[in-house]
């Protein structure tokens, strides 16, 4: 099917819940038939994500940059593992190899790399899709800030709805696969 890539935390000081969310997408992810591309971390979020898809027998693709291999606890297991010399060569690679976002909770670098392919996508860069998934209120007060900078003029409409918010895994993917560019 397609390729997706799940942003999410790497931290393991995080609730339980989160940890178990991201179980759950990587599950979902391979009962559907598609790949993970994920930033290559075997520990948290990140390492349930792919645990779970590679469990479900989906292919996984690991996207590190060196100076995070220690940090991040490498996903040795990936059926592929690139090594990149930076971040920016990590986000490349990712974007390029990925048909869809997903977002789940996370912090500065999961916000970070969200907001730039939904920024890409909003200046028709892209057409794939973005999509967060929140099914615990976390991104309650982003959305909030988002439409107050939207009817502030700050962000246009058609900006702010190329980034979809889902509350449950199956809406999530329903609303990916509803939304993946057309082949060629």
């Amino acid at each position: 099917m397609a390729a997706i890539c799940v942003y999410c935390a790497s931290s393991e000081r995080i609730e339980a819940r989160f940890v178990e969310l991201a179980t759950e997408v990587g599950a979902e992810l391979a009962s559907r038939g598609h790949t993970l591309v994920s930033g290559g971390g075997r520990v948290s979020m990140m390492g349930a994500v792919a645990t779970a898809a590679r469990a479900g027998g989906a292919h996984t693709l690991g996207v590190i940059p060196v100076q995070l291999e220690g940090l991040e606890v490498t996903d040795t297991e990936a059926d592929e593992l690139v090594r990149t010399p930076d971040m920016r060569a990590r986000k490349a690679i990712m974007d390029d190899r990925a048909d869809a976002f997903l977002g789940l909770p996370g912090g500065i670098g999961t916000l970070e790399e969200v907001f730039e392919v939904w920024t890409s996508r909003s200046l028709d860069m892209h057409a794939k899709p973005v999509v967060l998934l929140d099914p615990y209120g976390f991104y309650d007060g982003l959305f909030r800030w988002l439409r107050e900078v939207s009817d502030a003029g700050f962000v246009r409409a058609e900006a702010l709805a190329a980034l979809t918010l889902a509350t449950t895994v199956s809406e999530a993917f329903d609303l990916l696969e509803k939304d993946l560019p057309s082949p060629g």
